[in-house]
């Protein structure tokens, strides 16, 4: 996978920004909308995409992004629902989240 740059690093003025993990299921038939829909995709401002994946065995794509206002998930993620299903999980870099967990 790419490198994934550390909250630390990530912050900037303003609200404070998280990580989402989007996971896009198309259905098959639709596969060709797909493929033209994303080369021509323009991602908001306000949406940073910090990597990209293709499951190679299914009709899947997976996007690790950062955001501080929710609305432009909303407007990405409308963008694809005529074509599958967009499954959005938050997500925290396991050091953080260790940091915040209780030490037994």
């Amino acid at each position: 996978m790419g490198t994934v740059v550390s909250a630390s690093k990530r912050k900037g003025g303003g609200k404070k920004k998280m990580l989402f993990m989007s996971i896009f299921t198309w259905e098959p038939e639709k596969m060709d909308e797909a493929v033209k829909r994303r080369a021509t995709e323009k991602i908001p401002e306000g949406y940073k995409m910090i990597g990209e994946w293709t499951d190679l065995g299914s009709n899947r794509a997976f996007r690790l992004f950062e955001v501080a206002d929710p609305k432009v998930i909303l407007q990405v993620n409308f963008a694809w629902n005529d074509l599958g299903n967009v499954e959005l999980v938050p997500v925290m870099e396991t050091e953080e989240a260790l940091k915040l967990l209780p030490k037994g």
